[in-house]
């Protein structure tokens, strides 16, 4: 590698490294005060906080490595310009195209971490972190098994237990569900056993009766049970899927799509084939922000007014394509082929970066000397 592409790349990396971890940071510390009051208010320790937040980065860096890419772009570029450097090697005959090189290999390098993030990491934490807060609503469901005192899990559940034996056992139980407004169910139970399943955890009661009042009629009806299951998790959370999400299932799986993956996931086989594509297609924004960047920067010299029109075009330029990324990720799902939208977004933006790059050596081509006129004797 030339000196020169070197020297840029360096420069490029360096900002890049800066404006990644500043972004990072704040961004992951805003999102880590509201974890950590939800999770240590619920009874969790700082272990799991650790733990869960750490879960979540991998997600956040794919969202800011593109972000922090286009700024360090434009910071670098600015810096060249301002200290004359671009201007001088244009001046000794490279086109914007040969400028942009080190820039292109910059940004290839964050579309290599990118893919990475994508097929490899940000499924892997979301799938751990699926497991971890299934785990956690069991402990979460768990804490509110108190002897000797009434607890409320939720709103309209009242959980009282006289005492809990050293083998675990829940002694003389009482369970009143009162959340449906036509009926309110008393649960007792000589004993009761506290078991973690993979649906959620579950009271399994041994020994007792439901009773059941009418509030319309007023009327009480009294069944006995030798052993009984109620489901304790619901209580304390929603109702939703058991099984995977369209995001923590591998690409080479998501491409196999069929209808058992729809049916574990709860999305369509068209839905599940764009996010495979998607995952391909969201890196090449980083190298879309790159490149759009610096053309920018490259439609005007050196100005003691600054830059700031040249990088507001890439700031709306940017926008522009996001809001068609957007538009097409909200419609490629449900049109067959619409895999093919993920790419749009990203294709467009690396196209008007070349043509910002053409119109920028198109402008500084030096302009012919005119053919000398033959004057008459």
């Amino acid at each position: 590698m030339p000196r020169f592409d070197r020297y840029i790349l360096r420069l490029l990396l360096g900002a890049f490294g800066f404006f990644a971890l500043t972004l990072v940071g704040v961004y992951w510390i805003n999102r880590a005060v509201g974890l950590f009051d939800q999770l240590i208010g619920s009874g969790q320790t700082a272990l799991v906080f650790l733990e869960f937040s750490a879960l979540t980065l991998p997600s956040v860096i794919k969202i800011l490595l593109p972000v922090a890419a286009f700024i360090g772009t434009v910071y670098a570029g600015n810096r060249l310009l301002s200290d004359s450097e671009l201007v001088v090697m244009q001046a000794t005959g490279f086109s914007p195209f040969r400028l942009a090189r080190p820039v292109a290999l910059f940004g290839l390098i964050v579309v290599a971490m990118m893919l990475v993030l994508s097929h490899v990491l940000v499924p892997m934490a979301r799938s751990a972190a699926a497991a971890q807060r299934s785990e956690m609503s069991e402990n979460i469901t768990a804490h509110f098994l108190q002897d000797g005192q009434f607890t409320h899990p939720s709103p309209g559940v009242t959980l009282y237990i006289r005492d809990i034996s050293d083998r675990g056992e829940l002694q003389d139980l009482y369970l009143a569900d009162d959340r449906q407004a036509q009926a309110r169910t008393s649960y007792t139970a000589n004993r009761a056993l506290f078991l973690r399943g993979p649906s959620g955890p579950k009271l399994l009661m041994v020994g007792g009766m439901v009773q059941v009042l009418d509030r319309r009629t007023g009327n009480l009806s009294v069944t006995r049970f030798t052993d009984f299951t109620y489901d304790l998790g619901a209580v304390l959370t929603k109702p939703g899927r058991s099984g995977r999400g369209a995001d923590e299932v591998p690409t080479a799986e998501l491409l196999r799509a069929g209808p058992d993956l729809a049916a574990e996931t709860g999305e369509t086989i068209g839905a599940l084939t764009y996010e495979a594509h998607a995952r391909f297609a969201e890196p090449l924004m980083a190298l879309t922000a790159t490149l759009i960047g610096f053309a920018a920067l490259m439609q005007g010299g050196n100005s003691r007014m600054g830059n700031w029109r040249q990088i507001s075009l890439a700031v709306m330029l940017l926008i522009a394509i996001q809001g068609l990324t957007t538009f097409a990720a909200s419609r490629g799902p449900r049109i067959e082929g619409g895999y093919l939208l993920a790419y749009l977004g990203p294709t467009l933006g690396i196209v008007l970066a070349l043509g910002l790059l053409a119109w920028a050596g198109r402008s500084r081509a030096p302009s012919r000397p005119a053919a000398p006129r033959e004057v008459a004797a």
